[in-house]
């Protein structure tokens, strides 16, 4: 029969891993990510916001409606007003992020050696770099086009080409020494360069009928050597704008720039003997993002109207490089929203900053990123009685030199929430001769002043091109994620420890 990604399996478990799995292969990179978040949103009713218009003046928010606005395309705030929202109510603020560790293009791309074409790319944050060798890879990202009769006008465009054009090669083992095949050592600027395609042009054997006939007209996909190029399309090379220009059904010459990632063109699939894994790239951060939207979705369609807060989902670019970008978690991205949303609101009380800072101490942050699962061959890694794996649950992460933001109060809330919605929990801290790794929790949590919880699915391979997690978890999440905007008010208000005598 051949093999297939997607179960034939129906419950509802393995439906949420079909789901998330369409959900990843249409999301290659963060433009992507947020092209696909939004047409889920508009196909659960969702109304589109512009940071530049005037919310409050123009009346757009509303007591039970549900909105979402991006920034530079790659990150995303949707957003929830409950039906008993009053000013002054809190935030329940369920944070991801949308890019993962890949390979860029430089803003010059040209680049070739030894009869062949390549792409000069860069190495974008962390990644495992020996797991891109020997990958049918591809592009996919945004391009910005002139128009092609005014030449003042742009518009852009996302591009994925859904055919391998790229791969990057292992160097054989006959040509390492013993020592170079016991390191992998890799050098990133040198051997992380894609080829795309080889610099013979025409064979060798032309005859001389071909070569004395008028030369084909070319397509408009074609680049025409009679037009001057501008300076950033000589430092491309032709064979990546013509494919680009055929994927966009332009011409080469209405590409003015882009944006482009590669990426692993393998879909992500089910597997274990009993398809309890779900394997794919970027499950670190897309998995959470995916859970999210969902859990989002689930509450506007059955809770909003009993809700007393605004539930957000925001989905932020640049985590895996540090966040301090314009479209990243330490922007004022998350704090504007927030302000915005509760000004606009406020009605008569619009001007009272009282209110707005009281609903921040109202408010709560769930940062959610992908965790550590216990890896078989290498446990001892693992803090020994903090070590989760894969299908048994939701990890909450801790430690308390605030590289995760998790403190007893947070961490018990998630415990709470948890215990409600009949989800199991895992505990998850470094070994003591181990660094920490960090996410957007802390800097959220600085930059709002609201209180917040580091927690996640559990994974193995983070940060490889192909990495790995278990099914049940998708819906473990789910599950804590809905019974979180659903419940946190009722577990928030039983323990106020600044309240308290």
């Amino acid at each position: 029969a051949g093999f297939t990604r997607l179960s034939q399996t129906s419950t509802p478990k393995m439906d949420k891993a079909k789901r998330c799995i369409q959900f990843l292969d249409a999301s290659p990179e963060p433009f992507h990510v947020i092209k696909t978040v939004k047409a889920r949103l508009a196909a659960a009713g969702f109304t589109r916001l512009s940071e530049g218009d005037h919310w409050r003046e123009k009346g757009q928010l509303q007591a039970g409606g549900k909105y979402y606005f991006t920034r530079n395309g790659s990150s995303i705030v949707a957003f929830t007003v409950g039906g008993m929202y009053k000013p002054g109510n809190g935030f329940k603020v369920l944070g991801a992020h949308t890019d993962s560790p890949n390979l860029r293009l430089k803003p010059k791309s040209k680049k070739s050696s030894s009869g062949v074409i390549q792409l000069n790319v860069e190495c974008y944050g962390g990644g495992l770099w020996h797991t891109w060798f020997d990958r049918d890879l591809s592009i996919a990202g945004r391009v910005i086009l002139r128009d092609p009769v005014d030449s003042s006008k742009f518009t852009h465009r996302l591009v994925k080409i859904d055919r391998s054009i790229l791969r990057i090669p292992n160097l054989c083992i006959h040509l390492k020494s013993a020592k170079e095949r016991e390191a992998f050592a890799i050098n990133s600027e040198d051997h992380l360069m894609p080829i795309l395609s080889s610099e013979v042009r025409k064979s060798l054997t032309r005859s001389s009928a071909e070569e004395a006939a008028p030369a084909a007209k070319k397509t408009k996909y074609e680049l025409d050597a009679s037009v001057v190029q501008d300076a950033w399309q000589s430092g491309q090379q032709p064979e990546l704008l013509e494919l680009v220009a055929k994927e966009l059904d332009v011409t080469v010459a209405e590409i003015a720039d882009f944006e482009l990632s590669l990426y692993d063109i393998q879909g992500a699939s089910t597997s274990g003997a009993k398809e309890e894994f779900l394997a794919s790239g970027r499950l670190d951060n897309l998995a959470s993002c995916f859970v999210a939207l969902e859990a989002l979705e689930s509450h506007a369609a059955n809770h909003v109207a009993q809700d007393e807060d605004v539930s957000i989902v925001a989905m932020f670019d640049h985590e895996e490089v540090g966040s301090a970008s314009y479209s990243g978690a330490g922007s004022t991205l998350i704090s504007d929203a927030i302000e915005r949303v509760s000004f606009a609101l406020a009605g008569d009380a619009s001007q009272n900053i009282e209110l707005h800072k009281a609903a921040r101490q109202r408010s709560f942050i769930f940062s959610v990123d992908m965790a550590h699962a216990v890896h078989p061959n290498y446990s001892s890694k693992h803090e020994r009685l903090h070590s989760p794996t894969m299908n048994a649950g939701m990890v909450i992460k801790t430690n308390d030199n605030q590289r995760y933001t998790t403190n007893g109060v947070s961490g018990f809330f998630v415990r709470e929430l948890a215990r409600r919605a009949n989800v199991p929990v895992q505990e998850f801290m470094v070994r003591n001769d181990c660094p920490c790794g960090s996410t957007i929790g802390p800097m959220l949590s600085t930059n709002t002043g609201i209180r917040a919880v580091d927690l996640g699915m559990p994974q193995l391979s983070m940060h490889s091109i192909r990495e790995m997690m278990g099914t049940d978890d998708l819906t473990h999440a789910g599950n804590l994620f809905e019974a979180y905007f659903r419940d946190f008010r009722a577990v928030e208000a039983a323990l106020r420890v600044d309240d308290a005598n």
